[in-house]
């Protein structure tokens, strides 16, 4: 199960408590991202100086990314309180207004995997969004009324692994959206050196690079893999994470120079031996690894995709030439493409 990889991108129990105690503050602390940060300073000293609340943020990308560091790092340069929540957690309309109720004027209210919010919530949204304000049933039956409440001027920060599943009337409330990329080596390699300040960890600069380079372009693996191969260092060298230590550990760890694990050699085994290279459906992968439709789109497969290891067509999922290469195997020769029809003959 994708669950106990070492290198999913899903919070595990263990990552919480560590991802508070070295979470930026600030976005001048906040590493990578350039482009989104640069923006989003800009919109907040704007708010900040019209003495107004920042536009409703979403922020969506692959899971690991940063998109909670970020809406914290926002509401801390805004010098205001943040309430966290999440899609599933607001079952009805009631949980919802009892949050928007307790909001200081321009708080911010972050609600994670805001592509699951039920409809019935989302309705109780939009005008909270548009207008600040929200509408109250009051008693049941033929004697229900409903009140207008007013709010204080707020911003929401929605974040989402699947922007494509936010409804349009939703997603067209967001006066700002950002999209989180996948980090560079150089990038990770910061992070894992300012975590390893941080966590007290002696780790050598190639050690760093080691571990960012074999960390998907994700800063939650990064810090995980930083405390596992501390863990190995402890244990079988000297404590400090070099070179040679954070090879060492990611063997035992079966984490490769790629930054795959096994669900994901198998994955691209499966295409190439059973499939013949693909394409496959989906649904077939799927049943081959035992593992749900929607784990293969949102986790393992992006990075294979980023990576050019993995190729979606519109008949389903192509092992690329990379990937034959990768398993040690000589990728076949390309098929000649079928010639236009209408293609003119000179």
């Amino acid at each position: 199960m994708t669950d106990h990889r070492i290198i999913t991108p899903d919070t595990q129990l263990d990552d919480e408590a560590l991802e508070a105690s070295i979470r930026p503050k600030r976005l001048a602390e906040y590493l990578g991202q350039q482009a989104v940060r640069e923006q989003l300073s800009i919109y907040i000293e704007a708010a900040k100086k019209r003495g107004g609340a920042l536009d409703h943020v979403l922020i969506f990308g692959p899971p690991g990314l940063g998109k909670t560091t970020l809406s914290h790092v926002i509401a801390n340069e805004l010098g205001v309180s943040v309430r966290s929540t999440s899609g599933p957690v607001l079952e009805r309309a009631g949980d919802l207004a009892a949050l928007l109720t307790n909001l200081e004027p321009h708080d911010v209210l972050f609600v994670d995997e805001i592509h699951r919010l039920s409809p019935v919530v989302e309705e109780v949204l939009y005008p909270a969004m548009e207008d600040f304000q929200i509408d109250i049933m009051i008693g049941e039956g033929p004697a229900a009324r409903s009140i207008k409440l007013d709010l204080p001027p707020f911003t929401l920060i929605g974040a989402t692994t699947r922007a494509g599943l936010l409804t349009a009337p939703l997603r067209d409330r967001f006066g700002i959206v950002q999209r989180l990329e996948f980090y560079s080596t150089e990038e990770l390699t910061a992070i894992v050196r300012r975590s390893a300040r941080i966590l007290g960890i002696d780790c050598a600069a190639e050690g760093a690079q080691e571990i960012a380079r074999r960390a998907r372009g994700t800063p939650r693996i990064a810090n995980r893999l930083l405390r596992r191969v501390r863990d190995y260092a402890e244990v079988r060298a000297d404590g400090r994470i070099t070179l040679e230590a954070a090879r060492a550990a990611m063997g035992m760890l079966k984490v490769d120079a790629e930054g795959f694990d096994e669900l994901d050699r198998r994955l691209l085994a499966i295409i190439i031996e059973n499939f013949d290279g693909g394409p496959v459906g989906v649904e077939s992968l799927a049943a081959a690894l035992s593992e749900d439709r929607g784990t293969l789109e949102d986790v393992v497969e992006p990075y294979l995709i980023q990576q050019g290891f993995l190729v979606r067509t519109a008949r389903g999922r192509m092992a690329s030439a990379k990937a034959w290469r990768h398993l040690g195997l000589t990728p076949p020769p390309r098929q000649p493409q079928p010639a236009d029809l209408f293609e003119s003959k000179e």
